[in-house]
């Protein structure tokens, strides 16, 4: 089907523009909500159009830059553009662009990094300011002015509800067969007037398939056909498929010690090529009758839907290597009726976490020996991607496990330190950590008994005696005997690292 025939209403077939036309639309100083959630669903045309003006504008001397709200990450002809023309002032909630990241880490752009569940409430409850511009991609417009949404729903049934003005890009590229994949709530409310969420499985539809906006406010309609940037994963090396066989070995224990059922509990995880691998790893076990209940659906994720192995996928977003892409696009009558996207204020809406028992599993960049993790900040204050909804999860979570190689940099820095530089993720919501040495669960244990199974069971060799000796001294030497720190040498093994470019010991 080509671009115009995805556009069945007139009134917005009379607002097609080319993207620099919609591009000139948008002011200096103005806040951009756009569509996006892990490259899935973001717009393709205008951003690349922005930039060029911003660009332009900058070579006359001029000053511009907008802030941009999104749902997650993009990709890079939106955050990447922007950042490398010096045009994003503030940037929310969530990044994975090498060129945004460099920018915020030289201090000249503003991050919030956010909860994805608290994004749309706080844009509601107006501690963002106001949204001046919507730029959302959608896969259709139907006859009745109805947006069929992309393959990501993210946060703009907000952006469209809160902005001044709306773009829409059409995008013939998403396939057609996405009507109908999609169930946009329109129950959320601030309190005092909030209500239950009525889902209390991952397959309950509570809202409509398309998303609704105020015709008055479309000042342009841009059609595209380009697709989603997702890359590739790498296929699971040694040390990722050890992690997953201690997660699934730890589940099957779980299951005959009857803390959970034989089909287990709803799955979340985080994107990457260790969750890829642990997904990879349920498809060789013997669990059946799945259902997940996550943010994204990604390549490990489909395969087993496609298998059987996995019975219903909830989420807010794809994140699919081109070549999934290419799989899901060829066999979407086999996945209509067992994928559903959300806005993601649903997705990872806390008390549904809660409420349907998840089993959250997610990256992190350490953790220390007591069981706070660091999922966001290397070495302390340099920003690598942000908390995106790994917090949503990890403190509603039934069990939450993070996941990661025992070192990092050729063992140069080592995933379990005395004290993480940064917290995201306090003891009081991490249940397992699970590196390629083991799986230590902390759940029931003090701070010292915890110390010991993270050192015993996730450090690496290398590393092991050298946390031993710190924790054996932090008890006789610490001001408190709780959860001992020597507060002198707490975080002395990142400063060795910055000074040496290695954490081991001299």
């Amino acid at each position: 089907m080509s671009g115009s025939s995805r556009i069945q209403h007139p009134d917005f077939a009379r607002k097609v523009v080319p993207a620099e036309e919609a591009a000139a639309l948008v002011s200096p100083g103005d806040t951009l909500g756009m569509s996006g959630f892990t490259g899935a669903g973001h717009p393709k045309e205008l951003p690349p159009a922005l930039a060029r003006r911003i660009t332009q504008a900058h070579a006359a001397g001029q000053p511009f830059q907008v802030d941009v709200w999104t749902g997650a990450s993009t990709a890079p002809e939106l955050d990447g553009a922007l950042a490398a023309a010096g045009g994003i002032g503030l940037r929310l909630p969530y990044q994975s662009d090498p060129v945004t990241r460099e920018a915020i880490n030289r201090g000249e752009v503003d991050y919030l990094d956010v909860h994805l569940s608290h994004v749309a409430q706080l844009a509601w409850e107006g501690f963002l300011g106001p949204l001046d511009v919507a730029v959302v991609e959608v896969s259709a417009i139907t006859a009745d002015g109805e947006l069929v949404p992309s393959s990501s729903v993210g946060n703009n049934k907000t952006w469209l509800d809160l902005a001044d003005r709306v773009v829409l890009e059409v995008n013939s590229w998403q396939p057609e067969a996405l009507d109908g994949m999609h169930d946009v709530y329109y129950g959320t409310a601030l309190p005092p007037h909030r209500r239950p969420v009525q889902l209390t499985h991952p397959s309950d539809r509570i809202g409509v398939p398309h998303l609704r906006v105020d015709p008055a406010k479309v000042v342009a309609v841009v059609e595209t056909h380009a697709p989603d940037r997702n890359t590739p994963f790498s296929p699971p090396d040694d040390t990722a498929r050890a992690i997953a066989g201690h997660l699934i070995e730890y589940l099957e224990h779980q299951v005959s010690r009857g803390r959970l059922p034989v089909d287990l509990l709803p799955l979340q995880s985080g994107v990457g090529n260790v969750a890829n691998a642990v997904l990879s790893g349920l498809q060789e076990s013997r669990f059946e009758n799945l259902t997940a209940y996550t943010e994204v659906v990604q390549d490990g994720m489909l395969d087993l839907l496609r298998s059987g192995t996995l019975t219903f996928a909830s989420a807010t977003a794809f994140s699919l290597s081109p070549t999934a892409i290419a799989e899901f696009t060829d066999h979407v009558a086999e996945f209509r009726d067992r994928i559903v996207l959300r806005p993601q204020e649903i997705s990872n809406h806390p008390e549904l976490v809660r409420r349907l028992g998840v089993i959250a599993m997610n990256g992190m960049i350490e953790a220390d020996v007591y069981g706070n993790v660091n999922s966001t900040h290397l070495m302390g204050s340099r920003m690598q991607n942000g908390i995106g909804g790994s917090g949503d999860f990890a403190r509603n979570a039934f069990l939450s496990a993070f996941v990661s190689p025992s070192t990092a940099k050729g063992g140069a820095i080592s995933a379990i330190v005395p004290m993480v530089s940064h917290v995201d993720h306090t003891e009081h919501d991490v249940a397992v950590i699970v590196t390629e040495q083991g799986l230590a669960d902390l759940r029931g244990l003090s701070p010292r008994k915890r110390a010991r199974q993270v050192i015993d069971r996730c450090a690496h060799p290398d590393y092991r005696a050298a946390l031993t000796d710190y924790t054996e001294r932090a008890l006789h030497g610490a001001h408190g005997r709780h959860t001992p720190h020597l507060l002198d040498e707490a975080l002395s093994w990142h400063s060795r690292f910055l000074r040496t470019g290695s954490m081991r010991p001299a």
